[in-house]
C-alpha cells in the first residue's frame, strides 16, 4: 500500500508540485473517470429495483422513493381515477415478488380489509379475478364455455352470448363475471406504483402530496397528480419545489434471482449458462493455442514454394468484417452437424490469423541454430515444436491465450450462429438476451447478470496484465 501511496504523490520538482506535475495527475484523473465510469454506473444500477429502473432515475445510489398506488376503476360510470396509501410494501411490490415470497402472504384475507373500488382493483392487481370467477362458474353451475371464452378468437366469440346468464347473478357476481370476460363497460382494472411526492399547491398556497410517475429534476416541470383530487386531471410543479423521501435500498434480489433459477415468467439458468461458457472458453483456447502455434511454428521455421502467399492470405483476412462470414459459419456449422452443439461455438473460431501473426513473430527470434542441433541429435519434429520452440515462444503464448480467453468469454456472435435454438446450450453471453421480451424487459437482471459476466474477465486482466504488456513487447507486434 505504501508502494502504491509513494506511486502516486511523485514530482518533479524537489517536494513542490510544479506545472508538468499538474497537467499529469490531471490527464491520470481524466483517464481513471473516462475507463471506470461507465463501470461504476453499471454496477450502481445493477442493484437498482427494476421499478427504479423502469422510471429511467437519475440517482447515483439505489434510492428508493415512499409510494403510492395510481388505481383505475372502470364501470358503468366510466373511468374513476383515485389513490391508495399507506399500503404494505409486499402490495406495492406484488409484481416483483417470488412466488415463495407471494406464498408467505394471505391476499384473500388482505382483501376483506377493502370494499366498493379500492377492493375491485386489489383483487385486480393480485391476480385473482379468474380465479374467484371460475368458482363462481362452478358453484352457480354456468356452462363450462365461460371459462374457455377469455382465450377464444373474436370470430369463436360471436358465436357466444354470455350475457343472458347475468338475469341469475347479484351486481357483484356480475362485475366479477365482466371483468373476466372482458364484457363493457368493464376492463381490467390498473394498477400501478408511483412516488409520493409533496409540493407547493399553486391554488391554494399550502404543501399537499401528489403522486408522480417518473422524477425528472433536470426539466423545469414534473407532471403530478393531486392525491386530494385525483381526478382534477395531470398538474404541473416546479422541480424545485418537489420534497421526497428517499432511503436506500440495494435490491439484491436481481442477483440472487437469476443464480437460484427464480427468474419470474421464465426459466433462467444463469449457473447452466456460465458452465457452458467456462467449457467453451477453456477448451476453444487449448485448440487456439495448439493450431495457431502450429502453423506459426511451420511460417517460422521451414521453408516452402509459396510460403510469403500463405502469410499473406492469413493477414488478409484480418480485413474481412466479421459480418461478411456470418453466412459461411452458418452453413458450414450446419452441415457439420455441429448446429445446436457447443463444439460448434468451439471449432469455427479455433484459428486466429491474429494468433498465427504474433506467435510467427516472436518464433522469428527464436535460433535457427538449436532447431539444427536437436535434428542432429535425432529430434523429431513433433519433439523439436513441443519441447524446444513451445516453451520458448510461452511468452508470446500466454498472451493468446490470455486474449482468447477474453475473446471467447464475450462471443456473441458464434453463439448466435450455432446454438441459438438450444436453450440447453447458451452461453452467459446469449442468456443475457433472454431478459429482453418482446412484453418484458427485465433489465435489473440483464444489469446484474452481466456484472456477474464481467468477472472473470476482470479478474483476467488484473492478475495476468503483466503478461500481456510482456508477451506483446516481445512480439514485435504494435
Amino acid at each position: 500500500m505504501s508502494a502504491v501511496i509513494k506511486f502516486f504523490t511523485r514530482t518533479q520538482g524537489h517536494n513542490k508540485i510544479n506545472f508538468v506535475d499538474w497537467i499529469s495527475y490531471g490527464y491520470l484523473i481524466l483517464g481513471f473517470f473516462i475507463i471506470f465510469l461507465p463501470v461504476f454506473w453499471l454496477l450502481l444500477n445493477s442493484v437498482k429495483s427494476q421499478f427504479l429502473l423502469q422510471k429511467l432515475d437519475t440517482n447515483i445510489l439505489p434510492m428508493d422513493y415512499e409510494r403510492v398506488a395510481r388505481a383505475t376503476v372502470f364501470g358503468p360510470e366510466g373511468k374513476e381515477i383515485f389513490i391508495l396509501k399507506d399500503l404494505p410494501d409486499w402490495v406495492l411490490y406484488w409484481n416483483d415478488l417470488t412466488e415463495d415470497e407471494k406464498l408467505q402472504h394471505d391476499q384473500t384475507s388482505f382483501l376483506k380489509k377493502y370494499n366498493g373500488k379500492e377492493y375491485y382493483v386489489l383483487r385486480t392487481h393480485f391476480g385473482l379475478v379468474s380465479n374467484y370467477a371460475k368458482e363462481l362458474i362452478l358453484n352457480k353451475k354456468l356452462p363450462d364455455w365461460l371459462i374457455r371464452y377469455p382465450s377464444m378468437f373474436p370470430d369463436a366469440k360471436k358465436e357466444y352470448e354470455p350475457t343472458i346468464f347475468f338475469k341469475d347473478l347479484n351486481s357483484e357476481e356480475v362485475r366479477l363475471l365482466s371483468e373476466f370476460l372482458g364484457i363493457k363497460p368493464y376492463k381490467p382494472n390498473g394498477f400501478t406504483s408511483q412516488i409520493l411526492v409533496s409540493a407547493i399547491n399553486a391554488d391554494t398556497n399550502e404543501v399537499e402530496e401528489y403522486s408522480v410517475n417518473r422524477l425528472n429534476t433536470n426539466k423545469a416541470t414534473i407532471n403530478a397528480r393531486l392525491i386530494s383530487n385525483p381526478q382534477g386531471g395531470i398538474v404541473k410543479i416546479p422541480s424545485e419545489q418537489i420534497m421526497v423521501n428517499k432511503t436506500l435500498r440495494p435490491s439484491w434480489i436481481n442477483y440472487t434471482d437469476p443464480l437460484t433459477n427464480n427468474v419470474r415468467g421464465m426459466s433462467f439458468n444463469a449457473i447452466k449458462c456460465l458452465n457452458n461458457s467456462v467449457f467453451v472458453t477453456i477448451v476453444a483456447t487449448i485448440i487456439t493455442v495448439l493450431i495457431n502455434s502450429m502453423a506459426a511454428f511451420a511460417l517460422s521455421k521451414y521453408r516452402f514454394n509459396g510460403q510469403i502467399i500463405f502469410f499473406i492470405i492469413i493477414l488478409a483476412t484480418l480485413m474481412v468484417p466479421a459480418s461478411v462470414l456470418i453466412v459461411g459459419i452458418f452453413k458450414m456449422v450446419a452441415v457439420t452437424g455441429l448446429a445446436g452443439t457447443l463444439w460448434g461455438v468451439i471449432i469455427p473460431g479455433a484459428a486466429t490469423p491474429t494468433g498465427v501473426f504474433m506467435l510467427r513473430q516472436y518464433m522469428l527470434t527464436i535460433p535457427d541454430e538449436l532447431l539444427e542441433a536437436a535434428r542432429m541429435d535425432a529430434a523429431s519434429e513433433w519433439s523439436i515444436y513441443w519441447r524446444i520452440v513451445f516453451p520458448l515462444a510461452l511468452p508470446a503464448i500466454a498472451v493468446l491465450g490470455i486474449l482468447s480467453i477474453i475473446w471467447r468469454w464475450n462471443d456473441l456472435i458464434l453463439p448466435m450462429i450455432a446454438v441459438s435454438t438450444t436453450k440447453a446450450a447458451y452461453t452467459i453471453q446469449l442468456c443475457l438476451l433472454d431478459f429482453q421480451g418482446e412484453y418484458v424487459a427485465q433489465e435489473h437482471y440483464r444489469l446484474a447478470m452481466t456484472v456477474v459476466s464481467l468477472i472473470p474477465t476482470t479478474l483476467v486482466f488484473v492478475f495476468l496484465q503483466r503478461y500481456i504488456t510482456t508477451g506483446i513487447a516481445t512480439t514485435g507486434m504494435k
